[in-house]
């Protein structure tokens, strides 16, 4: 699987700091990703806000949830200038592309160009969520991998894969190296929010659930590590 999309949280940018931005580790995830490039993979990312600011957050607090959601559509196109710029610094190609329009700042997304970037040899980071309120970046996630025609969504978290339930609350949980798309309904185990999932099922997108840590990137791509579902 060489066309690859890997979805990156706001939260994994601000590193140990929890929020904003930081500049190791961001480097640091820019670095892998040019090599992944230099070895062949197109890839691509979808990035959150969660760092800045999350729209449901701010819901739960009295915003009006459309608005609230806004601002976190905003909030992941600063992560996304931040990575393409760091990306950049490490030799690499990048460009940002938008689900709504941003002049002078970011590219339309527009899937015909966005394959023609990644066969070119460039990194996309996708920004602006689905466009829309009331969608996650799961979501986001899900439908650009269908519509650059990825094989394999990858997921990014603070386990090494997916459990029968959360190892850090059951230490007896049950960890899967490989579950089928109705595995994972029928047993009810939260890989992606229902419409993220639904959709990688139905286009045909692998996902691969990994633990996040320095040099993990190319073992996810690799399959060596994490639960692949598909």
């Amino acid at each position: 699987m060489r066309r690859v999309l890997f979805k990156v949280s706001g939260e994994m940018l601000a590193g140990e700091a929890q929020s904003g931005l930081d500049p190791t580790t961001l480097a640091r995830l820019a670095a892998e990703c040019v090599a992944l490039r230099d070895e062949g993979v197109e890839l691509a990312l979808v990035v959150g806000g969660g760092n800045l600011f999350r729209g449901i957050a701010g819901a739960a607090s009295g915003m009006d949830r459309s608005r609230a959601d806004q601002m976190g559509m905003l909030a992941t196109t600063i992560n996304a200038l931040a990575l393409a710029d760091a990306l950049r610094r490490a030799g690499g190609r990048a460009r940002v592309l938008s689900a709504f329009e941003l002049p002078r700042m970011v590219e339309l997304f527009n899937a015909e160009a966005a394959r023609a970037y990644l066969a070119d040899g460039e990194i996309l980071i996708f920004s602006g969520g689905t466009g829309n309120p009331y969608f996650t970046t799961d979501s986001a996630a899900a439908l650009r991998a269908a519509e650059i025609g990825a094989g394999l969504l990858l997921k990014g978290t603070k386990v090494d894969g997916v459990y029968s339930a959360d190892p850090l609350k059951h230490p007896e949980a049950e960890r899967f190296n490989h579950l089928s798309y109705q595995d994972c309904l029928s047993r009810q185990l939260r890989v992606m929010d229902q419409a993220a999932f639904s959709l990688c099922a139905e286009s045909g997108v692998q996902i691969r659930v990994f633990q996040m840590a320095p040099g993990q990137l190319r073992r996810a791509v690799e399959g060596e590590i994490g639960t692949l579902i598909g």
